[in-house]
């Protein structure tokens, strides 16, 4: 419940945003490139937006990857995937940017939370 209050309070009201990518963008989630000219440097997220925001997302991020097995389930895949495989911090931003979406879906559509939909969206490839 405290989730779900802080991300309210930090985000206002939903019905401004367009895309749940703007909320991302609003925490400081959002991906940024380091390079220049033939400089090809790591990305990572440009911590530009709402600290407190991103301390609730993180927090949530590491309480739903302890207690949900749908949300452990990706964070494992993440760190254990063959091609890039995440660090654990790396993956737990990716499971934040996935909860601003889920967030955004049931603030949006009035829905409900539905585990199989959530675990049926993602594709993965198919080892062959």
């Amino acid at each position: 419940m405290k989730t779900v209050i802080g991300f309210v309070a930090e985000v206002g009201d939903i019905t401004r945003f367009d895309d749940p990518r703007q909320i991302q963008k609003l925490a400081g989630y959002a991906i940024v490139k380091n390079e220049s000219g033939k400089h090809k440097g790591e990305s990572h997220i440009s911590y530009r937006g709402k600290k407190r925001l991103r301390y609730v997302l993180y927090e949530a991020a590491v309480s739903v990857v302890s207690h949900s097995p749908e949300f452990r389930s990706i964070h494992q895949y993440y760190t254990t995937r063959e091609k890039n495989p995440l660090k654990k911090m790396q993956s737990l931003i990716a499971v934040a940017c996935k909860l601003i979406r889920v967030f955004y879906l049931i603030l949006q559509t009035e829905a409900t939370y539905d585990a199989a939909k959530l675990m049926g969206d993602i594709q993965r490839p198919v080892a062959a």
